[in-house]
C-alpha cells in the first residue's frame, strides 16, 4: 500500500489512479529506483499540475507520464540506463504551442530511433488549440499531450536543448547543446496564422535529425 497518497487534498479516484501508477512504475524501474524514489516523483507531479491544468480528469494520469519520463531521465543521468539513443528537449514559455509542435514532429519524424521531452518555463493550462489543430491537418494528434516545466533531471539527461522564446528563464547547463530557435509564439493566433510556424518548425526539426544522424521516418 502507498502511503503517500493518503491524502484527504487528493480526490479518492485520483488516489487509487497513483498507487496504482505507483505500482506499475516499481515494476518497470525495478532494480534502478525504490518505492520512496518513485512515490516522491509521482506525488510532486501530480502536485505541479493539480492547480493549474485545464483537463483535472486525467490528472493522476498526467501525473504518472510526467513521473514517468522524470525518472528514465534521471536514469540516464545516474548510468542506470543502457539507452544510448540521442535525447532532445524542446523548450518554450508555456509548452503549449511551440514546443508541442516541434515535439509532435520529432515524434512522427524520428519515431523510436530518438528521445524526445519538451517543457516550459511557465507552463500553461492547457496545449493551445491552434497548435492541436493545425498538428491534425498534417496527420499529427497532440491534443492528448499537457503543458510541462522543465526538471533539472530532464534538462541533464539531454543531448541537445532547444530553446523557443523562453530567454534567460531557460535553464543552461555547461557543456550542454543548445540551439536557440526564432520562432513567433503561437499564443492567441489563428490556425492560419499557426500554420507558417508550424511548417517552418518542420524543417528545422528534420535539420535538426539529419545533424544527429537520425533516419527521419
Amino acid at each position: 500500500m502507498i502511503s503517500t497518497f493518503r491524502r484527504d487534498d487528493i480526490p479518492d479516484m485520483d488516489q487509487m489512479t497513483l498507487r496504482s501508477s505507483a505500482m506499475l512504475l516499481q515494476k518497470d524501474f525495478d532494480g534502478m529506483f525504490g518505492a520512496e524514489t518513485i512515490e516522491r516523483f509521482l506525488l510532486t507531479s501530480y502536485e505541479e499540475f493539480a492547480p493549474r491544468l485545464a483537463n483535472q480528469t486525467y490528472l493522476a494520469l498526467f501525473a504518472e507520464r510526467f513521473a514517468r519520463e522524470r525518472l528514465r531521465a534521471l536514469a540516464r543521468v545516474e548510468g542506470r540506463s543502457d539507452d544510448d539513443r540521442p535525447v532532445v528537449l524542446f523548450l518554450c514559455t508555456h509548452n503549449a504551442g511551440r514546443s508541442q509542435i516541434a515535439l509532435g514532429y520529432f515524434r512522427d519524424l524520428a519515431g523510436d530511433a530518438a528521445v524526445g521531452w519538451s517543457g516550459g518555463s511557465e507552463p500553461g493550462s492547457e496545449v493551445n488549440p491552434a497548435a492541436v489543430a493545425a498538428m491534425a491537418e498534417v496527420g499529427i494528434d497532440i491534443s492528448g499531450e499537457f503543458p510541462k516545466p522543465w526538471t533539472d533531471e530532464i534538462v541533464r539527461a539531454a543531448d541537445v536543448v532547444v530553446t523557443m522564446g523562453c530567454g534567460d528563464a531557460c535553464p543552461v547547463f555547461p557543456g550542454k547543446r543548445y540551439v536557440d530557435w526564432v520562432l513567433d509564439d503561437p499564443a492567441g493566433l489563428t490556425v492560419d496564422d499557426v500554420r507558417p510556424i508550424r511548417d517552418d518548425i518542420r524543417e528545422r526539426v528534420r535539420g535538426l535529425l539529419v545533424e544527429l544522424s537520425v533516419p527521419v521516418a
